[in-house]
């Protein structure tokens, strides 16, 4: 079992963080707001509320501005979304599109208009007039003219790079394809949401079709804009409100009301209820009535963004961080409502993840019947001391999340026990292990857990471990589903089991006998498997594409690597100190091997395994090369090899590949596109080389 999990850095006030605490606890910030903005900006499914997330990226920013001399590359400070999702090409804006930040009370929007105050010096008294105007949950978009003609529609993305939507858009009725007046070059960016209505019918058609669900208004605008074909995003009945410009060759308003007047004149659709209000009172008091009439308006809005009015202020402001300093979005206060726990239920994630639930009395909260509440991770719950049969407050964190507000303790009811999270998977019966210095306990049965078995099974036929073309997520859910393929090894017997299923795979709809002659070639080319790709293939916990190599050079075999992980179990062992001393491995992920490798289903899936397909050794890579033992980074864009076949070709020559710059960096390949890693190789006094000079070196 993994080791106790010490103290919470996250609970340790930022002025009392030491040096290695604050390097931690950053690293942790920009892993859990990566996951955060992908959920969000890419999968259309927040788990955690704007007051929770704000609250991670002001922490994040605040021990950024205490050690300056930790700020990640990837710090989330730096970016604004999530990369753009598959199936669209990408499209790099010509002015960022960037956030705002957020106030959830009166006093904060003071203190914003203050701040405003101080940094252009006005006189005391001098009134800040701000433009007011609904926020709207939807997905932001930019629309571009040239000469007075629509030519391209981009969601925002990461703020830098959106997807290409242009067609898309075009189907949204209200957005003019043509302007009469504007700009040679004119950005329009505002907000694509949809009518309360047509979310009901767009639900109802997705059921009778057998298709999940939207969840929201917001993620159905977001899912409806990012349709492939665009025929479909045209039956979504989508809207726009369009509020502010983006690139722009010739400016002629002096103002952001007049700039609403000229949106007006150009034909685009501008919310109502927008308002120049002189005061920061004025708004204040214009929140509050927005936010009394919201339920009426027909779509859906979380706060009021102000904007400083005058244009020139706004360019004396500029931006902070990923966020202007003119603009602020004030949320909207939750709704609240009391409740009864029921029962408290685990569910186990794709990943594994035991999260637990509080099954309530169903309750309407915002609209919306409320009768699940996901409670995070065993800390929540001890924290917040739930237990079954307890009186709650919950609210709709942002008018989307169900969330546990407290327990009423007055009403708790005698006898009431503490609920502890199960040491074993209730799916599959496996461990369930917290690892040092995480907030999660997760299943260690893997491919044997149906919970996590489709998405393992998907990452073990992926192109970076076994690559079985023509097996992709869909085929391995049916064969899954129909009870097919419930493990690796059963992949490898379904040629000669394929006529044997019920019904044969022949008579199957879309398995034709081309469709069939291709896949099963696909699986017989890799009945012969590298290590380090096997390695990556079984899903290991902290395993990805690099460590799995690691791994395959340091022990050469799967035999050595699971003896010494065997006789590593004890953590008194010569082994266990050998296994935790090996560069790049350390206790953590000596553990998380162990854990695998200990759990009998696990070893079942591989002996399994083995005896379909052969492991080949790893091949010691060359050690006279000019690059051996040192460590390289990759940037920009590669043009005459691709980023993978780059590396595999370092590590042959028996070099060690980096994700990011550092003092122990040997050597950096800048190729087209190259960013701070560049700058970073400058600053260190690091040797770069472009890519012709990198292909001498491979010998290619």
């Amino acid at each position: 079992m993994a080791k106790a999990p010490p103290a919470d850095v996250r609970s340790i006030a930022i002025d009392a963080l030491t040096e290695p605490q604050a390097k931690k606890e950053l690293a942790a910030l920009a892993r859990e707001l990566t996951e955060h903005d992908r959920r969000y900006y890419q999968q259309d499914a927040p788990t955690i509320s704007d007051e929770q997330y704000d609250a991670l990226r002001r922490r994040n920013e605040a021990i950024e501005a205490c050690f300056p001399a930790l700020v990640r590359a990837d710090s989330p400070s730096k970016r604004v979304g999530a990369p753009v999702a598959s199936g669209f090409k990408k499209v790099v804006h010509s002015a960022p599109m960037l956030s705002l930040q957020n106030a959830f009370s009166e006093e904060e929007v003071r203190d914003f208009t203050d701040r405003i105050r101080r940094f252009l010096s006005l006189p005391e008294g001098e009134p800040v007039a701000l433009v007011a105007e609904p926020k709207i949950d939807g997905l932001s978009a930019s629309l571009r003219y040239e000469n007075g003609k629509y030519v391209r529609g981009a969601t925002r993305g990461d703020g830098i790079t959106g997807e290409d939507v242009t067609a898309n858009i075009a189907t949204i009725a209200g957005v003019p394809k043509t302007i009469r007046g504007a700009p040679a070059v004119l950005e329009v960016r505002g907000e694509v949401y949809m009518g309360g209505e047509e979310l009901v019918r767009l639900n109802a058609a997705q059921e009778k079709a057998g298709k999940q669900q939207y969840a929201n208004r917001r993620n159905a605008a977001a899912g409806s804009l990012r349709q492939i074909d665009p025929a479909v995003t045209g039956k979504r009945q989508l809207k726009f409100f369009a509020y502010s410009p983006g690139e722009v060759s010739a400016v002629s308003w002096d103002s952001q009301w007049e700039f609403l007047q000229k949106l007006q004149k150009w034909g685009f659709p501008t919310n109502p209820l927008a308002k120049r209000c002189a005061t920061v009172e004025e708004a204040l008091a214009l929140h509050r009535d927005i936010g009394a009439g919201r339920k009426g308006l027909g779509y859906d809005i979380d706060g009021v963004v102000y904007k400083v009015d005058r244009l020139d202020w706004q360019q004396r402001l500029g931006m902070v961080s990923r966020a202007p300093r003119w603009a602020l979005a004030h949320k909207f206060a939750a709704e609240q409502a009391e409740t009864i726990v029921r029962k408290i239920v685990v569910y186990v994630g794709r990943t594994g993840a035991l999260t637990p639930l509080a099954q309530v009395e169903p309750v309407q909260v915002g609209g919306v019947t409320i009768a699940n509440i996901g409670l995070h991770n065993e800390d929540v719950v001890a924290e917040k001391d739930v237990r079954e049969g307890d009186t709650v407050i919950i609210q709709r964190a942002g008018d989307v999340i169900p969330q546990l507000v407290s327990v009423v303790l007055d009403k708790r009811k005698r006898g009431a026990r503490k609920w502890h999270v199960p040491e074993r998977c209730p799916i599959c019966g496996s461990a369930a292990v917290r690892e040092e210095d995480e907030a999660v306990r997760r299943c260690t049965g893997g491919l044997i857990c149906s919970a996590q078995a489709v998405e393992r099974l998907i990452h073990f036929s992926s192109r970076l471990a076994f690559d079985i073309r023509g097996l992709g997520d869909i085929q391995i859910a049916q064969f899954w589903e129909n009870g097919d393929i419930q493990e690796p090894a059963d992949i490898f017997t379904l040629p000669k089991r394929a006529e044997q299923l019920t019904p044969p795979l022949s008579e199957r709809p879309g398995w034709g006998e081309t469709k069939m002659r291709n896949l099963f070639s696909a699986i017989n080319a890799r009945r012969t498997i590298a290590l380090d790709r096997l390695l990556y293939s079984l899903g290991i916990r902290h395993v990805g594409e690099s460590t799995a190599r690691l791994l395959a050079m340091h022990f050469g075999s799967l035999e050595a690597l699971r003896s010494t992980l065997d006789a590593a179990r004890d953590e008194d062992s010569d082994a266990r100190a050998a296994l935790d001393a090996i560069d790049q491995v350390g206790p953590v992920l000596a553990q998380a091997l162990i854990d695998f490798f200990q759990e009998p289903a696990n070893r079942k899936v591989i002996d399994d395994l083995v005896q379909v397909v052969t492991v080949e050794d790893f091949a010691k890579p060359v050690s006279t090369s000019e690059i051996s033992g040192k460590t390289i980074v990759f940037t920009g864009t590669l043009e005459k090899m691709t980023r993978d076949e780059a590396k595999a070709r370092a590590q042959q020559l028996g070099a060690k590949v980096a994700g990011s710059v550092s003092k122990k960096t040997d050597l950096v390949v800048l190729g087209p596109g190259a960013g701070s890693k560049a700058k970073d190789a400058e600053r260190l006094g690091i040797k770069t080389i472009d890519e012709d000079e990198w292909l001498k070196l491979a010998g290619k």
